[in-house]
């Protein structure tokens, strides 16, 4: 079992709302808070002490559509917030990070500039994440909208040793689906790099967090990413930090 796993429950923004996507389809949301400060706060009161979140509409857009959303959420908590969506320049990151967010996750800037990664991550400690997102094992960008000839494995390799704070891991079939999470696939980019690995997509069950803690061998699994399982009350979210606490 890894020494530290986090949770992160995930806020995901379309048109200023907090929803919830069925394999990343924009036309497959469900809208579950209007407000996403308030679902923040929630969250906190839960006694989660980290937040995820994605700018939907940004990830599509290539630019932050949802920046008054994430100010609310930031002024509404007092948890580290990582964020991703839309996030591609130097400019973005600086901004993002200025304006309270703790870590930036990202994405399609991962594959198509791996280079501003690298700086980014040299220059920033602890303040990038990059957000593999994969179908069939290859990476897909553009808010998943497309599917590049890049194993997501060897998309990993390429940020080992440049500072990188974290990956997540997202098997796109699966997320939204609440079938569980794929295990052998986050088992497998933990194992290729030493970089810690948060997995995403999928979670449905204790069953799965306590899966996940328990996998890896030479580099364990250090998070898990909670969404429409916690917003459908699948997880209830006492017993999940209890669990991650070794309580479960």
């Amino acid at each position: 079992m890894t020494a530290r796993f986090d949770l992160y429950p995930a806020i995901d923004l379309k048109d200023g709302q907090c929803v919830r996507l069925l394999r990343g389809e924009m036309d497959q949301a469900t809208a579950f808070n209007p407000d996403p400060a308030d679902q923040a706060a929630k969250f906190m009161a839960m006694g989660f002490d980290r937040l995820h979140v994605v700018d939907l509409n940004g990830a599509f857009a290539g630019n932050s559509a949802n920046g008054d959303a994430v100010r609310a959420i930031l002024k509404a908590t007092q948890v580290p917030v990582q964020l991703g969506g839309g996030i591609r320049t130097r400019a973005q990151i600086d901004a993002w990070l200025e304006a309270g967010v703790a870590r930036v996750i990202l994405g399609t800037a991962a594959l198509r500039d791996p280079e501003l990664v690298k700086s980014a991550a040299r220059d920033l400690p602890d303040s990038i994440v990059v957000g593999i997102d994969a179908k069939d094992g290859y990476v897909a960008v553009e808010g998943w909208a497309e599917t590049s000839d890049m194993k997501a494995v060897e998309l990993a390799k390429i940020f080992e040793g440049c500072g990188v704070a974290g990956l997540v891991v997202t098997d796109i079939s699966r997320d939204g689906m609440k079938t569980g999470v794929n295990v052998e696939f986050t088992s497998e980019m933990a194992e290729a790099v030493s970089i810690p690995v948060i997995a995403s997509g999928g979670v449905a069950s204790l069953d799965d967090i306590q899966n996940l803690m328990n996998a890896g061998s030479r580099h364990a699994i250090s998070g898990s990413i909670l969404g429409r399982a916690l917003y459908d009350g699948d997880i209830d979210p006492a017993a999940a930090i209890a669990a991650v606490k070794g309580g479960l």
